[in-house]
């Protein structure tokens, strides 16, 4: 697939990021697409919904799977504006997720190839495979723009 597709699908993930920034929680967003047709949504909501699950991808894969009617996710791509946790990228393997897209990467939590690289063992009964840094420079920008907003809050 050409960066061009993931380009629009990464878009979709950055409104909700800007979305979940307005909203005062991270600016994460994601979507979940299945046959060029989104079919999942989530934002970070965590501090909304006092959940420390309830990030981004999560929201959006729970979404796709209510909506499936199946908890298996195996022929859709998980587009997210910021690179997985070690607990969203477990969950898009345990939900057989073929294909995570992801915009910045995530230099504290980043468990695809940032911090540690959860999908690359060999001994997973599902392979994940995964494309970083996809709007790279407008997804890190709302993060950044968001946290020094925070900062000067604080001051």
């Amino acid at each position: 697939m050409s960066a061009k597709p993931h380009e629009c699908w990464m878009e979709a993930a950055l409104a909700l990021a800007r979305e979940a920034a307005m909203a005062d929680e991270a600016p994460v967003g994601a979507v979940v697409v299945r046959k060029e047709k989104i079919i999942g949504r989530g934002r970070e909501r965590k501090i909304e919904l006092h959940d420390p699950t309830a990030h981004a991808e999560i929201l959006a894969m729970r979404e796709a799977a209510a909506k499936e009617g199946d908890w298996r996710l195996d022929d859709c791509a998980l587009y997210v504006t910021l690179e997985p946790c070690a607990m969203c990228a477990g969950a898009a393997l345990l939900a057989r997720v073929p294909l995570i897209v992801y915009g910045a990467r995530n230099m504290k939590f980043g468990a695809v190839e940032t911090r540690v690289r959860l999908l690359d063992a060999p001994q997973w009964n599902h392979q994940v495979a995964s494309v970083g840094g996809i709007l790279k420079a407008p997804c890190a920008a709302v993060l950044t723009e968001f946290f020094a907003r925070k900062r000067a809050e604080r001051k």
